[in-house]
């Protein structure tokens, strides 16, 4: 009974303002959780890395969340329940990452944009130089996506869809997908590349364990979206009556 009761509160159908802060509530302590267990998950780093790494894995987290809930629905019906956290999942990714790219420039780069694009200054030759070949591609794909997630977050709310119009607005929203792509391809060169082997700098002595993680879910959403359009085509195609040309 409680856990009914749970979910008519997310529900957009309950009190507006009661179904809001419910959702934003369960959410908000999702990430929480979810940054706290990838903080836990490595103990050997140091703290500022650990910490903007385990904020940044826990925003990922939350985009694929956003991302395959609609696609489930179409093969387990009984997860829509769940449909109503969407818009608050995609807002909590959005307050993370940007929560993780400051952190990146106040410690890592001390909002040095040299440093953020993988400049160090060298004493031997008295100026800066570039030792990241990808440190600042990598970067400038995280804060695109960042950019891209700010208006979605903003217009993730009834009143935006009556405003903009919903073909305006799922216009809007499909640079979801894009933000995905960057994402993916901004935490693989932190996880494959940047932390490996370096003449200039430690790393650390292990692997990230999230390396296998991160591929599995990642395929696992494109996956789960190339199902969902094919099914959602066969669909279309069995209820669709198809017209058919007579002679006149």
């Amino acid at each position: 009974m409680s856990g009914n009761k749970a979910l008519r509160t997310i529900s957009p159908n309950a009190n507006p303002i009661a179904g809001l802060i419910a959702r934003h509530t369960v959410v908000g302590l999702l990430s929480a959780l979810l940054t706290y267990l990838f903080w836990l998950s490595r103990p050997e780093w140091v703290a500022e890395m650990r910490f903007w790494r385990a904020v940044g894995d826990a925003s990922l987290i939350l985009l694929y969340l956003t991302l395959v809930l609609g696609p489930v629905t179409k093969f387990l019906p009984s997860v829509g329940i769940l449909l109503p956290l969407r818009r608050e999942l995609g807002i909590w990714f959005g307050i993370s990452a940007i929560i993780h790219t400051i952190i990146i420039f106040d410690g890592w780069a001390r909002w040095d944009l040299q440093l953020f694009m993988g400049y160090q200054f060298v004493p031997q030759l008295g100026r800066m130089v570039r030792l990241e070949s990808g440190f600042g591609m990598a970067n400038i794909l995280g804060l695109v996506a960042v950019v891209l997630a700010i208006p979605l977050m903003v217009t993730s709310a009834d009143w935006a869809t009556r405003k903009l119009g919903p073909s305006s607005w799922k216009f809007l929203h499909f640079s979801a997908y894009t933000i995905f792509y960057l994402v993916a391809l901004h935490t693989a060169y932190f996880l494959y590349i940047h932390y490996t082997m370096s003449f200039h700098r430690t790393v650390p002595s292990e692997a990230n364990w999230f390396q296998l993680p991160f591929v599995g879910l990642t395929l696992m959403v494109i996956a789960l979206q190339i199902g969902a359009f094919f099914k959602t085509l066969h669909w279309r195609r069995r209820t669709v009556p198809q017209s058919t040309d007579t002679a006149g």
